[in-house]
């Protein structure tokens, strides 16, 4: 999951603002949660980047030869 969380991520935001438009009536506090949840989601997927990014940054260039 980790590999694709990024994608999960604006996979769930995309649908979260489909159902928001699509579908009439619903009550306040449930679209309120969700878009919480959807916060929520969005800074655990952000903790994931950034630990990739941090151990891309302290591993060694590769050569052209092993490009």
């Amino acid at each position: 999951m980790h590999a694709h969380s990024t994608r999960l991520y604006t996979i769930a935001s995309a649908a979260l603002a489909l159902v928001a438009y699509f579908v009439d009536g619903l009550p306040t506090e449930l679209i309120l949660a969700l878009v919480a949840a959807i916060l929520g989601a969005g800074e655990a997927v952000q903790r994931v980047e950034d630990r990739k990014t941090l151990k891309a940054l302290y591993q060694e260039s590769p050569t052209a030869a092993e490009v």
